[in-house]
């Protein structure tokens, strides 16, 4: 299964492309969509839905995993990445990419089997399941690497899905 693994922002978006066979990841392409603060917000929210939907074609991913956004002190700034998260979503459906959203808890759990792990050993983890030499920068990259590995390990398998399909027609 072909998955991107999208870290949401919107100065920074992280992406990664890993392919999930037989247990085994095998990490296709990353980086990350660079928007700059002295172009107007509608402007870079166009140029993260237009980088995000070449990716799509580009690599033409099964599944798109995302983070859900996790509120701190700052809504101004929640605000304005649910926003260009929205750009994000709609880009995958645009393309007929289906989307899943992990918590931050989530990933950390899929890839450390810890839910509160700290983010060195996440970012360890990540490196070392997709057989990387070195962790890929910004850290966005990574934390979107990550997040695609939560979904392979969480997403239901084909045949698992095709059981169920099945059983609900009886």
């Amino acid at each position: 299964m072909k998955i991107i693994g999208i870290d949401p922002g919107y100065a920074t978006i992280g992406y990664g492309i890993v392919d999930y066979r037989n247990t085994r990841f095998t990490t296709l392409d990353y980086g990350a969509v660079i928007t700059t603060p002295d172009h107007p917000f509608p402007e870079r929210l166009l140029q993260i839905y237009e980088e995000i939907c070449a990716i799509m074609e580009r690599h033409r991913p099964e599944a798109a995993a995302i983070e859900k956004l996790f509120f701190s002190n700052n809504k101004t700034t929640g605000i304005d990445v649910a926003q260009a998260r929205g750009v994000i979503l709609l880009a995958c459906q645009q393309n007929g990419v289906a989307c899943y959203e992990y918590t931050p808890m989530q990933v950390k759990q899929a890839v450390v089997g810890y839910g509160k792990a700290a983010k060195p050993q996440v970012m360890d983890m990540t490196r070392r399941l997709l057989h990387l030499e070195k962790l890929p920068k910004p850290d966005d990259t990574a934390d979107a690497l990550a997040v695609a590995i939560c979904h392979a390990h969480a997403a239901p398998s084909r045949l698992t899905m095709k059981i169920e399909q099945l059983s609900s027609k009886r």
